[in-house]
């Protein structure tokens, strides 16, 4: 079989293990891999090249992606689902697996449906895919989120300041939610339930009044403060639609500091939460979807995503996974919520 693969969307560490596992279960099936490069621009454009069990020896331990990303939308080109028949048809490839996100994935649920033989891999940090219990590069992004949180405890309580750590997520908020919970961050915000800044001043005035003189609060770049107007970049959109968010970590402290008259600072982690080596997690479950997804193939499971469901790699319909988004819902928010202000 003549498989190949692509890595669509934002870069996360991860993605380098399920290339490399894809090429190495392939192999043992006496497969051919051929790998697109920069996303959805590798099979629009003709950009790839044959992959081997050399060229992805050691690249495991390696975070980002060997095969480059872009955010490329097809469906917003010109001929382009065309275009990438035509090229999957030139390159003899029977079978395209994909690793992405809902974006990602969502080209390749239309592709699916237009005919061409795909198979998909969950990648976001965001973990906002439904129908599966992991995502590729969660786990890393959120010990990099972790670390920077429980740094922030330290110099917060050494300045008597709040320090407001701004956290990636759009629409959903796990990656804050999770990092947040576990950095001990005194306040939770999340993207699926707009916060009241008084509520956030009235925590910082009633920690500093029983003598705990510092605050970290974690925010993630969706959420919105009652009342105000959502802190957009201005930036445009991307070619899936999104508009750039950020500004809302800076804007809290601003009006943390303007409420309480408390020293009050902000950070943002951007995209450190993308790079670097992956951990264990990562590497593991990456492994085991790519050699799932190979597998997947043979069985002309085709139109489907390898979800993990109760730690098994399953085959789950395409639509399924990119249907609708996974948000932090009621339950986990009221567990933050109980959190606030507690050491």
């Amino acid at each position: 079989m003549r498989l190949g693969v692509l890595t669509g969307g934002g870069d996360c560490p991860g993605l380098n293990s399920a290339i490399r596992a894809i090429v190495l279960r392939a192999a043992q099936l006496g497969d051919e891999v051929v790998g697109f490069e920069e996303g959805w621009k590798g099979p629009l454009e003709g950009l790839s090249r044959p992959l081997s069990t050399a060229d992805v020896e050691g690249i495991h331990a390696e975070g980002g992606t060997m095969l480059l990303t872009s955010r490329t939308n097809p469906f917003k080109v010109e001929r382009g689902p065309e275009r990438i028949a035509e090229n999957l048809t030139k390159e003899r490839i029977e079978c395209l697996i994909g690793i992405g996100g809902e974006d990602t994935l969502g080209v390749l649920a239309k592709l699916a449906e237009l005919g061409t033989k795909v198979v998909g891999i969950p990648k976001t940090i965001d973990a906002d895919l439904d129908a599966t219990e992991f995502t590729i590069g969660f786990n890393t992004a959120i010990t990099v989120a972790t670390d920077a949180i429980d740094r922030l405890h330290t110099t917060a309580r050494s300045h008597k300041r709040v320090l407001v750590c701004e956290v990636m997520g759009r629409h959903a908020g796990w990656m804050t939610w999770a990092s947040g919970i576990a950095g001990g961050a005194h306040a939770v915000l999340l993207p699926e339930e707009p916060f009241d800044p008084q509520d956030v001043a009235e925590m910082v005035k009633k920690r500093f009044a029983a003598g705990k003189r510092w605050a970290v609060i974690a925010v993630a770049e969706g959420a919105q403060p009652i009342g105000s107007a959502a802190v957009l970049k201005d930036e445009g959109k991307d070619a899936f639609g999104h508009v750039a968010l950020g500004g809302v970590g800076a804007w809290l402290a601003k009006d943390i500091e303007r409420r309480t008259g408390v020293s009050s600072r902000h950070v943002v982690l951007g995209h450190t939460q993308r790079g670097g080596s992956p951990t264990a997690l990562d590497r593991l479950v990456a492994t085991r979807l790519g050699f799932a997804a190979v597998e997947a193939a043979h069985a002309g499971r085709f139109g489907t995503m390898i979800a993990l469901k109760g730690d098994e790699p399953v085959p789950v319909p395409l639509n399924e996974a990119v249907g609708r988004l996974r948000t932090v819902d009621a339950r986990r928010r009221e567990l933050s919520r109980a959190l606030w202000g507690l050491d």
